[in-house]
C-alpha cells in the first residue's frame, strides 16, 4: 500500500510539473524589437518578439490564434548550430527563415503546418531561426542570400 501511495505522489508530481511548465503557458513576456529583411524588392521591417532563453525557445509561438502581418519571432540560438523546429501546440501557418551567423538567409521553410509533429530541420548552422506569418517569405520574395538587420547580427 505504501508503494503505491509514493507511485501516486510521483504521478502527481509530474502533472504539476506538467501544468505549469513552458509546454502550456509562459509567465514572462518576450523582449521585443525591429528586425529589418532586405531582398531584391525591397527592404522589409518587422516587429520580433525575442526568444532567448530555453524556455522561450521552446515555447515560440504556440497557442497564438493570430500574428500581424508586419510580427514576427526571432529565435536566437548564441552560437551557430544545427536547429530543428516543429509546430506542436502552434495554431497559425509559418514561414520559417534560417539565418547564419552574419545574418544571411541560409535556409527557408515555407507554410508550416498548424500542430504538425514534423521536423523542420536548418539543414545547416544558423544562429537564429525567423518565423513569420505562413505565406510571408512568396509574398516579399524573400530567398537564400537575402540579409537580415538586427542588433543580434552586429547590426
Amino acid at each position: 500500500m505504501r508503494r503505491w501511495g509514493l507511485s501516486l505522489l510521483s504521478v502527481a508530481v509530474v502533472f504539476l510539473a506538467v501544468l505549469s511548465g513552458p509546454s502550456l503557458q509562459m509567465s514572462t513576456a518576450f523582449e521585443r524589437s525591429t528586425l529589418t529583411i532586405r531582398t531584391e524588392s525591397g527592404s522589409h521591417k518587422f516587429d520580433v518578439e525575442l526568444a532567448v532563453t530555453p524556455e522561450e525557445l521552446s515555447f515560440g509561438l504556440m497557442h497564438r490564434r493570430s500574428l500581424a502581418a508586419n510580427a514576427g519571432m526571432l529565435f536566437d540560438y548564441s552560437r551557430p548550430q544545427k536547429v530543428a523546429m516543429w509546430m506542436k501546440n502552434t495554431l497559425i501557418p509559418l514561414d520559417m527563415v534560417f539565418i547564419d551567423a552574419t545574418g544571411t538567409v541560409a535556409h527557408i521553410s515555407e507554410r508550416a503546418v498548424p500542430q504538425s509533429l514534423r521536423t523542420i530541420s536548418s539543414r545547416v548552422l544558423v544562429r537564429a531561426v525567423l518565423e513569420l506569418n505562413g505565406g510571408t517569405v512568396a509574398r516579399l520574395k524573400i530567398k537564400i542570400g537575402d540579409r537580415i538587420q538586427h542588433t543580434i547580427f552586429g547590426g
